[in-house]
């Protein structure tokens, strides 16, 4: 026998199995998307190209448009959206791309465009903030993405192939993801999702059941075969680069000053070293010269915790303020030693 359970959405089946009616899940997307939708634009961009024909010994310029999408995070006009949407600047044998010229921002619904200033943009974390003169707007809510679960409700949400807002739906497929970016050559951390991520996306928000923003649509796998496989940056990471943005135009980091390569456990063995990171540049004036961090040391621990690569050695130290004293443990000339300096600013 079936037995339908109104109250939940449910239909049981002899108790073993239960179906979920898809009016429960389509009231979902139309909840979250009534949500979200005020709070996401969409943004384009004008560039000058300065195109070079060496074989016809001529040469011209002309402007391109590219568009995407942004997150308002405040009512007086601040907009959330990726650093390579605003700052795509490229150069190769055929053509130079400029910074933007221009960019404009369209509201939901609202035929107005607004001209938008780059209040500061970070390459490392691909986020910037932009400024409209626009007040009264209806900022997103953002969600603790560090609860965020696999298989959840994820709907994404942005302006692609330059369409207007759209939504997509699907679920979280999986969180702190590690994803290599080819062309930034930056690592990210990201929340993976199935819901329909194309061009344009880039800076809209993904959000949960409840249409708060869980992330920023930054990537996905564009090749024969693959399918349904994007990435967004957590919001909780978004935070603080967001507030440094705001107030420095930039990114301030801590910055120890050094050049490092690593050493695999073969290439310790084969020239009699420890395995970590070869010292092989030290910056002027750099708080590791002032410590008397020399070229040829090797960086074994920082504060305690062993580290082996470069990325493991900045990912301790970015948790870090400028200012912070910090205490690596370096090998040289056959001898581990303590030493303890304090964080510069990069």
């Amino acid at each position: 026998s079936i037995t339908s359970n109104s109250n939940d959405g449910t239909v049981s089946n002899g108790g073993t199995t239960d179906y979920v009616y898809l009016s429960k899940y389509s009231d979902t997307s139309v909840y979250a998307s009534n949500k979200i939708l005020p709070s996401i634009v969409g943004i384009e961009i004008e560039y000058s190209v300065n195109s070079v024909f060496s074989m016809f010994g001529n040469s011209g310029s002309s402007t391109a448009k590219a568009s995407g999408s942004g997150i308002i995070i405040s009512e007086d006009g601040y907009i959330l959206t990726n650093n390579h949407v605003v700052n795509s600047t490229e150069t190769n044998s055929f053509y130079e791309l400029s910074s933007a010229n221009k960019i404009k921002v369209k509201l939901y619904n609202n035929d107005t465009e607004y001209e938008a200033k780059i209040v500061g943009g970070d390459s490392q974390t691909d986020l910037a903030v932009l400024k409209i003169e626009a007040t009264g707007l209806i900022k997103a809510e953002f969600a603790n993405s560090d609860a965020v679960k696999i298989g959840e409700f994820s709907m994404a949400v942005g302006n692609p192939l330059a369409l207007g807002t759209t939504i997509t739906c699907g679920v979280v497929s999986a969180v702190n993801r590690e994803v290599d970016d080819d062309e930034s050559k930056n690592k990210f951390k990201c929340i993976q999702t199935d819901a329909a991520i194309n061009s344009g996306n880039s800076g809209g928000a993904l959000v949960n059941s409840k249409g708060q923003v869980i992330g920023v649509n930054t990537l996905k796998v564009s090749s024969t075969g693959v399918e349904g496989i994007g990435f967004a940056i957590p919001i909780n990471s978004t935070l603080n680069v967001i507030e440094e943005l705001k107030t420095y135009s930039k990114v301030r980091r801590p910055f120890i000053g050094i050049g490092g390569r690593n050493i695999t456990e073969d290439i310790a063995k084969a020239h009699n070293l420890v395995q970590g990171i070869y010292v092989s540049s030290v910056e002027q004036f750099s708080s590791a010269e002032k410590a008397g961090i020399k070229i040829g040391d090797v960086i074994t621990a920082i504060d305690g915790t062993q580290v082996k690569t470069m990325d493991e050695l900045n990912e301790i130290k970015n948790k870090h303020k400028i200012g912070d004293t910090i205490t690596l443990k370096v090998y040289r000339d056959g001898k581990t030693m303590d030493i303890t300096l304090n964080l510069g600013e990069s």
